[in-house]
């Protein structure tokens, strides 16, 4: 079964798509769709690639599993449908984002936006079962996701990688650090967040000033 995905991506990743973890893990996911609900939904598996083509991506932002409520997951990270309830990760990247830029907090949750800019907004793990959490983890989806940041450390030059929380931190040694800058801080989520371990990161400060520094636009958060 052929994978749709952005052109500009497929010309980097076939060679993972003839792999046989990635035929083991296309049949899963398959199954797990045939059988019962699953996020997102089928045609958003690879959002964040369709809305970033690989020669665009300027900052990269790591998360580890889709929303599993309904209506919640569209493809991108940290991301939710339009005219869906902010989750407390994404209210608290918000606050964030408003005490860097003095902006107001968006009525909608949806990313797409950011995607659009060059903001490339992966899960670790592409799909998830309805209300069961990490249901599609260690299928294959990670080790096609580490290839993917690989790749983009290789043939890219000064992204930006956001690695929050000590999930994402893990995938620093995916990174060459010397063509990229990558920032560290705690997860979102109220959890680290209310331990003083979030808020105050200016990870989108920093972000946009590294790549004005490498003549690039800066993303309109």
């Amino acid at each position: 079964m052929a994978v749709k995905i952005n052109e500009s991506w497929n010309n980097y990743l076939r060679p993972e798509f003839e792999k046989e973890y990635f035929i083991k893990l296309q049949e899963f996911v398959k199954q797990e769709y045939a059988q019962g609900r699953c996020y997102p939904p089928g045609g958003k598996i690879f959002a964040a690639f369709d809305h970033c083509p690989s020669e665009k991506v300027k900052v990269v932002i790591i998360g580890q599993d889709p929303y599993h409520g309904p209506g919640q997951a569209n493809g991108l990270c940290f991301s939710v449908a339009d005219g869906i309830p902010h989750p407390p990760s994404l209210i608290n990247i918000f606050k964030e984002v408003s005490e860097n830029t003095g902006q107001s907090i968006p009525q909608s949750g949806n990313l797409e936006r950011w995607a659009d800019q060059g903001v490339f907004l992966l899960n670790a793990t592409l799909t998830v079962r309805a209300h069961e959490a990490g249901s599609h983890q260690g299928k294959g989806w990670e080790q096609f996701t580490d290839e993917v940041i690989r790749i983009i450390s290789k043939e890219t030059e000064n992204v930006v990688f956001m690695l929050w929380g000590g999930f994402a931190k893990k995938k620093e040694k995916l990174i060459d650090s010397n063509k990229h800058l990558v920032l560290k801080t705690g997860h979102p989520s109220p959890l680290s967040a209310n331990r003083g371990l979030w808020f105050g990161n200016k990870h989108f400060v920093k972000a946009n000033e590294y790549l004005l520094k490498q003549g690039k636009a800066k993303i309109d958060w």
